[in-house]
Order: C-alpha cells, then sequence, then structure tokens
C-alpha cells in the first residue's frame, strides 16, 4: 500500500486559490464579494486576498472586476446592448462604478468602445478576437496624450 505525502500548506492554498478564480470565472454576474468566496475555501477574507494577490498579482475584487469588464467589452462590440444593459447584465450594480473601471482598464469609455469598437472583430475567430480585444491587467491603461495645436 501506497500512501501520498502531505500537501503543503503553500499547495494546498494554491489549490484553493485557484477553486477561488474558477469560481470568479464562472459566475463573474453574480454578486461576489472577497468574503464569500474567502467562506466557499474556508480562508479568511484577509488571508485570501493576500495569498490571492502573491499568486495573481492582483486582488480578488480587481480580478473579478477585469472579468466582468471582458465580458463587457464582448457585448458592447455586439451593439444589440446600451451601456447600462451591459453593466447590469455581467454582474456590476454601480453604472458609475463600472464605466470608471471600464475606462481604467480599455482607455476609453464604454459609450466610446460601443461606438468606435463595433466592427473590430468582424471576421475574426473568436480565439484571436479574445486574445486582441484583452483588457489590461495589473496596470491602468495609458491616459491618451493631448494633441497640442
Amino acid at each position: 500500500m501506497t500512501s501520498r505525502p502531505a500537501q503543503t500548506p503553500q499547495l494546498r492554498d494554491l489549490v484553493l486559490l485557484r477553486r477561488v478564480r474558477d469560481r470568479i470565472d464562472r459566475h463573474y454576474a453574480e454578486p461576489l464579494d472577497v468574503e464569500a468566496l474567502a467562506r466557499g475555501v474556508n480562508m479568511s477574507a484577509g488571508h485570501l486576498s493576500r495569498q490571492f494577490r502573491r499568486a495573481y498579482g492582483e486582488s480578488p475584487y480587481s480580478y473579478l472586476m477585469t472579468r466582468r469588464i471582458e465580458r463587457a467589452m464582448t457585448l458592447l462590440r455586439r451593439g444589440d446592448l446600451s451601456v447600462t444593459d451591459v453593466c447590469f447584465t455581467v454582474g456590476c450594480s454601480s453604472l458609475g462604478t463600472f464605466s470608471t473601471r471600464f475606462t481604467e482598464l480599455v482607455g476609453v469609455p464604454p459609450s466610446v468602445y460601443r461606438r468606435e469598437e463595433a466592427h473590430a472583430t468582424a471576421g475574426m475567430p473568436a480565439c484571436v478576437a479574445k486574445q486582441v480585444t484583452r483588457p489590461i491587467r495589473n496596470r491602468e491603461a495609458p491616459a491618451p496624450e493631448p494633441h497640442l495645436a
């Protein structure tokens, strides 16, 4: 009979962090908070936040908002929903917070993105479009430089 060696605490935490990340990926449109995510893996919210940032380079909330913005970008390019509808569809409860975070990650407000990027991925395979349109993670989009006349 062979026995498996016991997992180290770090490896055990990584497994739990992956579960949290997978839950965020699957349920991004649902109301999620760090407390609920932490309870789901029997960690404190503080420990989860620290370990998640150490493993993935950003907080669980930031990761969740990035997922929501990625989905919002797709819906806005489709063009059949208003910015407000997209905001609530992806799980945001505040249009102001959604617009601010969208602008930080993408570099333009959602209304401008909807208007200007509607046909940006036409004819492009979905897997390529996802890579090309991925929002900037861990850094905000650079502010556009002013045009001096």
